[in-house]
């Protein structure tokens, strides 16, 4: 909470330091919100809450606009070529933003040069996620499995290059084991067949495993958050066991066009993080496991460029690359 405020207050004064015209007069239309997955997942949830309160805050309608595809680069790309004038954003997400940059050979965008940040909204903890007839009850257990029987155990994922993807890529990495990754078109199918026992375990993230775990239909041995969430409070973190260096999240973070005015990246800024401190909104956020960012648009940058730092590294490491 203090940090939010100290944002904020931060934000605030930077703002009133000089309005120009521009920033006077927006925002007077609706504003897009453009997501780069189908109504209904993660970043859409996380999108349609924050476009919500600033709808109240801005006095404009803002639309989320859903162009699923390509793990989000078609809305991303489509923003990074829109008119930099406040009234087109992002809800940005890690595949779109971080490691398809540093992962396709092709990319119809410059991931820093095209994007201004706004304001890094959070990020939603991966969890390993095992079918029942897997013996191991922790991860040290699996490891030793895995080890004693390598190459023989899947994991899927949601696709090539997506989060569930490299975390598996760095959980070998770190534990010097051997799976076979099973690509699918999206969570939805990756957890039915885990379910179904025709893959062994996945590193998806928490909203869409949380109810299996509950249900009993699949086993969690670990969270890739620092401390334990209130949601599973008997779920190690990796680092509780014997895992440090795991960190491959779903983060979501907000975008504009290269070149949009200051003062307005600086008003959305302020906006996102007073949306996100409302306390009905970060309920909502808390519940589907959005574990917080916010910050300013300097914070947001630092972060992206660590962040396209570490996937390319990994992806050097990992020998992934797409066409």
């Amino acid at each position: 909470m203090n940090r939010f405020a100290r944002s904020i207050a931060a934000l605030l004064a930077l703002a009133a330091t000089s309005l120009p015209l521009a920033a006077q007069d927006w925002p007077n239309r609706p504003i897009k919100m453009l997501v780069g997955f189908a109504p209904g997942g993660g970043t859409d949830v996380v999108a349609r809450l924050i476009a919500q309160k600033l709808t109240e805050s801005l006095g404009q309608p803002v639309i989320v606009e859903n162009r699923a595809g390509a793990t989000g680069t078609i809305a991303a790309e489509a923003m990074a070529r829109s008119t930099p004038d406040g009234y087109t954003i992002l809800m940005g997400h890690v595949n779109s933003n971080a490691i398809a940059p540093m992962l396709f050979k092709k990319l119809a965008y410059d991931a820093v040069a095209d994007f201004q940040p706004i304001t890094y909204v959070g990020y939603v903890p991966n969890i390993l996620v095992v079918h029942p007839s897997v013996t191991a009850k922790t991860v040290p257990e699996l490891i030793a499995e895995l080890k004693a029987n390598p190459g023989k155990m899947s994991y899927a994922s949601s696709g090539v290059g997506s989060t569930q993807h490299l975390a598996g890529e760095m959980f070998q990495l770190l534990t010097g084991t051997s799976m076979v990754h099973i690509p699918y078109k999206g969570s939805g199918q990756a957890i039915t067949d885990l379910i179904a026992g025709q893959v062994q375990m996945n590193f998806d993230t928490m909203p869409p495993v949380l109810p299996h775990i509950q249900g009993g239909r699949i086993r969690a041995l670990a969270i890739s958050t620092p401390k334990r969430l209130p949601q599973l409070p008997d779920l190690p973190t990796f680092v509780e066991s014997g895992i440090t260096g795991f960190d491959v999240t779903n983060w979501y973070g907000v975008f504009a066009p290269s070149k949009t005015p200051k003062d307005i990246v600086n008003r959305l800024s302020v906006e996102i993080n007073k949306a996100m401190n409302d306390p009905a909104t970060r309920a909502k956020l808390v519940d589907i496991g959005t574990q917080l960012g916010g910050g300013t648009p300097g914070e947001f940058e630092a972060f992206l460029k660590s962040e396209l730092t570490k996937y390319g590294k990994l992806g050097k490491d990992a020998k992934i690359s797409i066409d």
